[in-house]
């Protein structure tokens, strides 16, 4: 978090400082050629400052780029007052002055995607500052050419086309609306969507909401994804071919919303959800995105919604534990469909001499209560394992380069297993490399795993094999009580005094194998492995039918996977 703090006040003073520094130096002194260079750096300030803030305001620097560019150009024409600069100078303030306004009248507009239905205003509206800074980068260069007066009014003028363009329809869009609503709404009642995903999160979270697509496109019924943020929008339209919906304001919704819709998922406890909790004819379920013992996997604004949909008895219990009373027929117990491509080895894995160990350390949290990240042991637990001989995959949280200490200590692990990638050719992954992989394959690929407190414990729990949790803080001996899952692993403790031991259990003895099997059942149900994931779409199929009955097997039921000990 503090890295991105960082970077966002990079890119707004060399935006803002750029920019005055470029005007007073056209202004006040000969350097034209230099103050026109300084201009066009501001520029690309600017449209990386809004990179990072899409809501960023960059109205003042963009009229001292303009003025500093007109004042350039005359400067290079030398032909004293210019009534055609005089003109562009007046269509560009325009210009710069309007480009705020309609953004934000367009950014409470719906944009979608996946459905036939055009909605170019809101998409051109929100490019409109990059617009006027390629126009203004335009005519910085065309007064560093020399090139005729004419030729920056016509570049201006093509840039007040397009704002007047989307001034006009969003006017028209307000005051004379269209019978039978929106463009967006005829098209939603067309395609009859019966149920909705509810998203809504800071960019980079989309994670949380392209896990659950593929068994959500499986339920076999038609559905919209709503979120509530813009950058959320083309990353989820791209995993998807259903229509996905960005809505702004609370407007939007009550045109979005068609009465074909009969349920609403969310998949966190984003503070928009109480928008379309309030859609009463809905049932509301929860799915979470993840299972564990985390003090977020146990929220008590979960109580708010119709259903939770949980993977096993373990979060009923985890609920009860932290004192929060929620009827118990809102929980549903699902299973956690994801696992369902992650094999199970049932045999224990003892006395592996070339082992590969996925290590996946979490992210610091919001506050320090929820900071359960490893990285700063992690060199010396990683040392630890390539002097085993381990093969290492190394998956770091997705939030993890955003603390400037977490990226750092990532680096310097990451550089440690390319030197003994070279030295060794044991081929770990990590980066890039690691990326490419889903979290089931690289499941697969392991014999055993390192986390924090996470759910990558739950979901690994499925596979059977041993896992070693990180004691980060300072429970001590009631570290297994605020973290069950971790009673069937290895703790390993925050100062590296045991990491020898957990490594033996881990690697070689592996003790705790029968119990992982009995965590496994009240972590993630006990549903046979071969339809593992039907339990999620039977339940997700009552929900939108409740008198809708699973189709009769054709033959036995395969029984769950027993553990060879």
């Amino acid at each position: 978090m503090r890295g991105d703090l960082v970077r966002k006040l990079a890119a707004r003073g060399l935006a803002a400082g750029g920019a005055i520094l470029a005007f007073i130096v056209v202004g006040l002194t000969e350097a034209t050629a230099w103050g026109l260079g300084l201009a066009l750096a501001a520029l690309v300030a600017s449209v990386w400052e809004r990179r990072l803030r899409p809501g960023a305001d960059g109205t003042t620097e963009a009229t001292l780029i303009a003025g500093a560019v007109l004042v350039g150009h005359a400067r290079q024409l030398d032909a004293g007052f210019d009534p055609v600069l005089a003109v562009t100078a007046l269509v560009l303030l325009g210009l710069v002055l309007f480009t705020g306004p309609l953004r934000e009248a367009a950014d409470r507009e719906i944009r979608v995607a996946n459905l036939p239905v055009r909605t170019w205003v809101p998409q051109l509206a929100a490019r409109l500052p990059d617009i006027v800074a390629g126009l203004l980068a335009l005519l910085a260069l065309a007064a560093v050419a020399g090139l005729p007066s004419l030729v920056a009014l016509v570049v201006s003028l093509l840039g007040g086309v397009a704002a007047g363009a989307v001034a006009f329809d969003l006017a028209r869009r307000r005051f004379r609306p269209a019978a039978g609503g929106s463009p967006v709404t005829r098209a939603l009642r067309r395609y009859q969507p019966e149920f909705v995903l509810h998203f809504s999160a800071p960019p980079g979270s989309e994670y949380q909401v392209t896990m659950w697509l593929p068994y959500l496109e499986r339920i076999g019924r038609p559905f919209v994804v709503m979120v509530r943020e813009p950058e959320s929008l083309p990353t989820i339209a791209a995993a998807t071919t259903a229509p996905v919906l960005y809505c702004p304001t609370l407007r939007n919704m009550d045109e979005v919303l068609v009465p074909s819709l009969r349920v609403a998922f969310y998949v966190n406890h984003g503070a928009k959800n109480s928008h379309c909790l309030r859609f009463t004819q809905l049932t509301h379920v929860q799915l979470h995105h993840g299972d564990s013992d985390k003090a977020s996997s146990a929220n008590p604004v979960s109580a708010i919604f119709d259903r939770i949909f949980v993977a096993g008895q373990a979060a009923i219990d985890r609920y009860a534990r932290a004192g929060i009373d929620i009827p118990a027929e809102k929980f549903v117990v699902v299973g956690r469909p994801q696992v369902e491509a992650i094999q199970v080895r049932a045999e224990p894995t003892r006395g592996l001499t070339n082992p590969t160990v996925l290590y996946t350390p979490t992210w610091t949290g919001h506050h320090a209560d929820a900071d359960y990240c490893s990285l700063p042991m992690a060199e010396t637990l990683l040392r630890r394992l390539l002097d085993r001989g381990a093969t290492v995959i190394l998956r770091a949280h997705p939030y993890t380069t955003q603390n400037p200490a977490s990226a750092r200590y990532l680096g310097r692990l990451h550089d440690l297993l390319a030197a003994d990638r070279s030295r060794t050719g044991r081929q770990h992954l990590f980066g890039t490399g690691a990326s490419r992989l889903s979290l089931a394959e690289s499941v697969n690929r392991a014999d055993a795993l390192i986390s924090d407190v996470s759910g990558v414990v739950s979901d690994w729990l499925y596979s059977g094999k041993p896992y070693a949790v990180t004691d980060t803080g300072a429970d001590g001996d009631r570290f297994i009580e605020r973290f069950p899952l971790a009673a069937s692993g290895y703790v390993l403790h925050r100062d590296l005094a045991n990491l020898d031991e957990v490594l033996t259990g881990l690697l070689d003895t592996d003790p705790l194998a029968a119990d992982r099997w009995a965590t496994r059942r009240r972590y993630l149900g006990d549903f046979p492995a071969e339809s593992y994931a039907e339990t999620f779409l039977t339940a997700a199929r009552r929900e939108l039918d409740p008198s809708w009955a699973p189709p009769a097997p054709r033959g036995a039921t395969a029984a769950p996977l027993s553990p060879i000990t």
